[in-house]
Formats: C-alpha cells, structure tokens, sequence
C-alpha cells in the first residue's frame, strides 16, 4: 500500500467518525426525553430520573410561572416528547395551550393538580383552583407517587433503578414534613397568620394550621392587580391580626407590598421568599427541598418579629 493510498484512507477514516459524530449530536442522544414545564417540578424530575433521562424544564431559575411564555424550539420539543410534566391547575398561563397542542399531536402528558386534593383560593369577589400545592411536601409526595408511575410506562427507563431512585426521594418528602412540622411549632397560635403579595400559602396554611389573612393582589395569579379598597381591607385584617411580615415572591417585586405601607399607613416588614420558582446556585432555593428549608427558617423568623 502506497503512502498516498495510506493517508487518503486516513483522511476518510477520520471523515466518517466526524460524520458518525455530528448525526449522533444533531439525533441527540438515545434516552427518553421528559419535558417539564415549571422548574420545581422539574427539579423533583430531574432528581428522580438523573442521568437516566434527558429532562428538559422550560422555566429558568427566578421566572413567574404565570407571565412566563415557551420559544417556537421549545413548543416542538414538547411535542416530540416522551412525557410532558406540567403543574395544571391554571398555573402556567402562558404554556398551557402549548401543552394542549403537544398532546393533541399525540405526547403523553402527566399534569400534577388531576392527582392532588385541590384547594380555592376565595375572595369576597372570585375564587378559583389553587395551583401552589408544592408548599405541602405531603401533597408534593402524591405528585410524587402518581408521577412514578407514569415514568414507569416510559419506554427506556430502568423500572429498578427508578423505584429505588422513587423510594429515595419519598423519604427526602417525609423528612421535609416532619422538619417544617417541629418548626412551624415553636409558633404560637397568634403568630400563625400568613399575608403575601398573592394567594400562594393556602396548601401549607391547610398542612401546618396556619389563617391566611389576605394577600397584596387578591388573586391566585400574580396578573392581577389590587384595588384602592383591596388595600385598605387588607391593612384593616393585617391590623387586627397583628402580622409583623409580609412575605413576597423573589420573581416579583417587593413594590406592591410597599404600597400597601405607603397608602395605606400599614407598616410591616417585607420578607422574599423563593415561593413559585426555584432560585439560581448558592441562593439558598435551588432545589425544591432547599426552597421549602429556607423559605419554612424565613417563616418562623418573620412571624417571630415584634410588631
């Protein structure tokens, strides 16, 4: 064999392997994709699945689920998916006719709110589902359960290594209920009043017995917006109540809350927490068990101050 010859089937060789390479990374990679449209969710997925699945999750650490809007690129990623994870229950305003499309073209889709024991949101003027079931870990462990058995019908999946990875993340939930249980006790009853800029408490207010006294925008949606008399009905209830903190979601701004101080003569402290998305690394919420830790300390602390 000439040299020449030799080298030209180098150079072929190394030709074909690059090829090889390049189809397998425009192809993507061989396991199941499960696409989840929130990131909380998605972190519960991606705990359960690790490496054994490509989970993509549409919201960034930081977004409102109830403004956030999917590319045209993640809309057909939906729609090519082997599972679709959403929360339901009106939370994803913007993603939800999306998900109805990508099943519609035939993608199964898991939404969470069909498996829990739903709660209203009320108002003296409207009501509607309460999509915030994540703030009650024994409600997220039902997520949980259900959602393990939809991953089982997913084809390519380890059904051993999957219930393992299942029982793991069940007593990660069981442990985090019984922490936020001896927490939330050192609380007397008079301290066990909640007000945040939207009514997203009403499923840890149900599990650990706290009143939730009104919320800035009286809304389940951070779309809405408060009246005049919305705010001078919730300074009077946030009075009688005694509430020293308001607490405010970290995807929205702490300014509807300083309103309330400014117009209506209420003055309290303004406390964010990680409550609808997950927050970036080093953060102190960037993992669902993480969030509810921090966020359950933020509580206690914040309802402990003197009025």
């Amino acid at each position: 064999m000439t040299r020449v010859l030799r080298a030209a089937l180098a150079t072929a060789a190394v030709l074909a392997t690059l090829g090889a390479a390049g189809c397998t990374a425009a192809g993507g990679s061989d396991r199941p994709l499960v696409v989840v449209t929130t990131n909380i969710l998605g972190d519960v997925v991606e705990q359960v699945l690790g490496e054994s699945a490509d989970v993509e999750v549409l919201m960034p650490a930081g977004a409102d689920p109830h403004s956030f809007e999917v590319s045209a690129q993640q809309a057909a990623r939906m729609r090519s998916a082997d599972l679709v994870v959403e929360n339901g229950l009106g939370l994803e305003e913007g993603v939800a006719r999306h998900v109805r499309a990508a099943e519609t073209d035939g993608a199964r889709v898991f939404t969470a709110g069909d498996v829990i024991d739903v709660l209203e949101w009320t108002t003296e003027d409207a009501s509607g589902p309460d999509p915030h079931f994540w703030t009650d870990p024994a409600r997220m462990r039902a997520v949980v359960d259900a959602l393990g058995t939809e991953l089982h019908d997913v084809p390519g999946l380890d059904d051993a290594r999957l219930g393992t990875a299942l029982d793991d993340y069940r007593d990660d939930l069981t442990d985090l209920d019984q922490d936020m249980t001896a927490a939330f006790a050192a609380l007397p009853e008079d301290r066990r009043a909640l007000v945040t800029n939207h009514h997203v408490f009403g499923y840890l207010a149900d599990r650990f017995d706290f009143r939730v006294v009104g919320a800035v925008i009286p809304s389940g949606t951070t779309l809405a917006s408060p009246s005049a008399a919305d705010l001078r009905d919730l300074a009077t209830a946030i009075e009688d109540a005694g509430v020293p903190t308001v607490f405010v979601d970290a995807s929205q701004p702490a300014r509807l809350a300083e309103v309330l101080a400014d117009e209506a003569d209420v003055h309290v402290r303004i406390r964010s927490l990680a409550t609808e998305s997950l927050s970036a690394e080093g953060q102190g919420a960037a993992t669902y068990l993480e969030m509810m830790r921090s966020n359950t300390a933020a509580i206690v602390d914040g309802l402990s101050a003197r009025t």
